[in-house]
């Protein structure tokens, strides 16, 4: 495809009337923070908000009752890639759709599976329309065009879909980033269209984001952004970052990007990160966050609380019967000690991954739900300044030999 025009594929008859709903309640006066909620026929979510990532229709190590009764998750992540290759849209369409599939009733964001596809460097081609890959389970070979993936999104049924991008690596040249923002801007405009001409199959409003990219490079990402704002999506994502640069150039390259996004319509930061990174996002004016650290992290040992990261296999906490953290009031803190969730993980219990999971994700909720309350009352900077200094430290201890 050459020299595609934002609307050439957009007539005024297929544009929808129904779109989301997001509002800005409160904006921070010492940085670009704001507290908001956007509306989907599964539920309202508030933000800032962090989505805890199933990428298979699932939330490793806890059930949906727990996402829903104990974490309180207001939305999660599942990966359009993962779902394409298992179980498949016939098995999700017979099943009525995700949300009936993994009995979950709140809302679902999808990502389109770009990502995934860049990952597998080795095993896919880009085209002008699309992209060649290699299944990573099977070596079967697949294609996905910017059409695929909105039908693809349409069987799954997910509340807020993602369209086709290509993700560039870091480090990456400026030719090369050029020309993948604007492959990723003219798969917009075929993502767009492809959403626009076709409906929901389950009876529930589906929206669509946009995706930025443009590597580090400030007039790419401009470009990119003004490409996709012309085209009216329902929220805008920012990625390709978290991908090796230097996390001061990410703040930066966030705080910059943002500028571009339009002020009443929602901004996600694609699989970002730490807390203090959430933290720093937020603060640069993003609302919506996934990233797999906390459940990864959890399966690891590694959990995150108000006193620093610690690592529940350390000798030190043997004998140690305090809660992991006193000011968490998840199920985990409050009914296991340290020494308890040492034991669970040196003998390798299953128990020991949903509990540390049940905690981490609970970590990652309750910052943002804190940096929500913090930005309405005004104390949003100086909260964040002090909190992101503990919560970063890896507390050191003792190491079982």
């Amino acid at each position: 495809m050459e020299n595609v025009s934002i609307f050439s594929y957009l007539s005024p008859q297929n544009l929808r009337t129904v779109l989301l709903k997001f509002s800005v309640h409160h904006s921070d006066k010492n940085s670009k923070a704001r507290a908001g909620e956007f509306v989907t026929d599964h539920g309202v979510v508030q933000t800032p908000i962090f989505m805890p990532v199933g990428t298979q229709g699932t939330v490793k190590a806890v059930s949906q009752r727990i996402l829903e009764t104990e974490v309180n998750a207001e939305i999660v992540l599942s990966n359009t890639y993962h779902l394409y290759l298992r179980p498949g849209t016939k098995i999700l369409e017979h099943a009525g759709g995700l949300h009936r599939f993994m009995s979950w009733n709140r809302p679902i964001l999808t990502d389109s599976g770009g990502f995934q596809v860049y990952s597998l460097s080795e095993l896919r081609k880009l085209k002008n329309d699309g992209v060649e890959f290699r299944s990573h389970l099977d070596g079967s070979a697949h294609f996905f065009s910017p059409q695929k993936v909105i039908e693809i999104q349409r069987s799954i049924g997910s509340d807020i879909i993602m369209p086709l991008d290509e993700c560039t690596p870091y480090p990456c040249d400026y030719d090369y980033a050029k020309k993948s923002k604007e492959l990723t801007s003219e798969w917009a405009v075929l993502n767009k269209e492809a959403f626009e001409t076709t409906k929901p199959f389950y009876g529930h409003q589906q929206f669509l984001f946009g995706i930025i990219q443009g590597s580090v490079y400030k007039d790419l990402r401009e470009d990119s952004a003004r490409d996709l704002v012309k085209l009216d999506f329902d929220g805008y994502a920012i990625g390709g970052l978290a991908v090796g640069e230097p996390t001061e150039t990410m703040y930066d390259l966030v705080d910059f990007t943002t500028d571009f996004i339009p002020f009443d319509k929602p901004r996600y930061l694609m699989g970002v990160g730490r807390p203090e990174n959430i933290l720093e996002a937020i603060a640069r004016g993003v609302d919506m966050f996934d990233c797999v650290m906390p459940t990864r992290n959890a399966r690891n040992a590694y959990l995150f609380t108000s006193q620093g990261i610690v690592s529940m296999r350390n000798a030190a906490y043997k004998d140690d019967f305090t809660s992991l953290d006193p000011d968490c009031s998840c199920y985990t803190c409050v009914n296991s000690s340290k020494a308890y969730l040492r034991h669970l993980f040196n003998a390798k219990e299953v128990l020991a991954l949903e509990l540390a999971t049940i905690h981490n994700l609970t970590f990652y909720l309750n910052i943002v739900r804190e940096a929500r309350k913090r930005i309405i009352d005004g104390s949003f900077i100086e909260w964040k300044n002090n909190f992101s200094k503990i919560i970063s430290v890896n507390i050191q201890t003792k190491e079982e030999k």
